[in-house]
């Protein structure tokens, strides 16, 4: 036991031994070196600080260093930038078959903010741009953020707006028919005329969400006479012709999807024309004991262009002329005025000389009564035999009155109005000749109204 404790002992001895020899010793003499040596450097350096150029040298060394970390530090600082981008598209990722979204701004504006160089480094590069993921989500108001992707990381970006409201509706569809209408028609040739549209299709579908389909009163083609190459006489086919829906009110429904977007239409285009008689109205009264004895025109016809209905509906061309006053011969330059429905005029304008003449009168016993504008079923007969006819005093020029027969004079009553019975009513004369005046003698006949048997 003795023995083994001896050895055991033996052995924790020489490791201290080792240690002593091999560690501790090397150490313990490195570091009274170490501390010799800086003993004599404190005494050099000591010394040296003593110096004046030590210091001056020390001082400039310190200042250009401090002189340089500033100068680091304020061209970081300085060097930030901010630049905006301006209306920015906005991407949005769900499923356009079967839902609508409303409340997602179509784009906004991107603040960069960075190094100049980074800023025009990100400017060229492609980015996915701003985006926002809607899938996934239902049909209701749901808070989104929108997200910016660009490939530059060392840059930092704001969103204007960075979160936005939406709404998800479901989206369903509806038939509707399909109409025209023709745009800047006044920038066609006023000699032609837009007889009649065919369009490829007489229904298209709406989409959208419910509520907005129930606004849509009508979906109309637009046909934009500007957009027809070359217009003339004919039929022209024009393609791509855009589809608008609008509510009762004539507004345009927006966020309502068409399907096709655009037709294509087949345009008649006629050039209807007709040449008739000018007829010139005197209007007014000449100065007392004034006539008109002639009119002369500068033309005796006109051609008229139009729409076929409109021309078919002139059978003279009249010319209002005042002549209010009027007691010697004058001249009269008139702008003529297009009738309803009519385009345009072989001229535009007419000179119209008036020849006056002392006024005489001719009287003309016996003139029939007419009617006019009796009611459906109803039968007008003079009360008496006076109520028939009147006597009828035409004044005027007399070279006018010599070639006036009776046959020329109308004298009638209008029963617009009158139902059965008997009636007192105003008597009218005209004439064919209007350079002349017509006044009936008794102004006013009984007329009895009643049933057709």
């Amino acid at each position: 036991m003795r023995k083994i404790s001896k050895g055991i002992g033996m052995f924790f001895r020489h490791i201290g031994l080792f240690f002593d020899k091999w560690l501790i010793t090397p150490i313990t003499k490195l570091i009274l070196k170490i501390m010799d040596f800086f003993k004599n450097f404190t005494k050099y350096i000591d010394r040296l600080a003593g110096k004046k150029s030590t210091l001056l040298i020390f001082s400039l060394i310190l200042a250009f260093a401090v002189f340089v970390f500033v100068d680091n530090e304020s061209s970081v600082m300085i060097d930030q930038y901010a630049e905006i981008l301006y209306d920015q598209p906005v991407t949005a990722v769900y499923n356009e078959e079967l839902y609508v979204v409303e409340g997602l701004p179509k784009t906004v504006d991107i603040t960069l903010i960075g190094q100049r160089r980074h800023i025009f480094l990100a400017k060229q590069s492609p980015s996915k741009g701003v985006s926002v993921d809607l899938t996934g989500l239902k049909p209701g108001n749901h808070r989104v953020t929108l997200k910016y992707t660009q490939r530059l990381k060392s840059l930092d970006y704001k969103l204007d707006p960075s979160t936005v409201t939406v709404t998800i509706y479901e989206k369903v569809s509806e038939n509707k028919s399909l109409s025209y209408d023709i745009l800047h028609q006044d920038n066609l040739d006023s000699k032609l005329y837009i007889s009649n549209v065919e369009l490829d299709r007489s229904e298209v579908i709406i989409k959208g969400a419910q509520y907005k389909l129930d606004k849509v009163a009508s979906v109309k083609a637009l046909l934009d006479v500007d957009n027809i190459p070359n217009p003339k006489a004919g039929e022209i086919t024009v393609k791509d012709v855009p589809l608008v829906a609008y509510d009762n009110d004539g507004k345009v429904v927006n966020d309502v999807e068409i399907v096709p977007k655009t037709v294509t239409a087949k345009v008649t285009i006629t050039s209807p024309s007709k040449e008739v008689p000018i007829r010139v109205v005197p209007k007014g009264s000449l100065a007392f004991g004034k006539s008109i004895k002639s009119i002369e025109t500068s033309l005796s016809k006109i051609t008229v262009y139009g729409s076929q209905s409109a021309i078919d509906k002139i059978e003279q061309f009249e010319v209002e002329l005042d002549v209010s006053g009027l007691e010697s011969n004058k001249e009269f330059n008139i702008t003529l005025t297009k009738p309803k429905g009519i385009t345009d005029l072989s001229s535009k304008t007419l000179t119209v000389k008036v020849i006056v003449d002392d006024s005489t009168t001719k009287e003309f016993d016996d003139v029939p009564i007419t009617t006019r504008n009796i009611g459906d079923g109803l039968v007008a007969n003079a009360a008496t035999d006076e109520d028939n006819k009147v006597d009828v005093v035409v004044t005027g020029s007399s070279d006018v009155l010599n070639g006036l027969k009776e046959s020329d004079i109308t004298a009638y009553v209008d029963l617009n109005g009158y139902g059965e019975g008997t009636h007192e009513v105003e008597v009218h004369v005209t004439g064919t000749d209007l350079k002349l005046s017509y006044a009936s003698k008794t102004k006013k006949v009984k007329v009895v109204i009643s049933k057709k048997q």
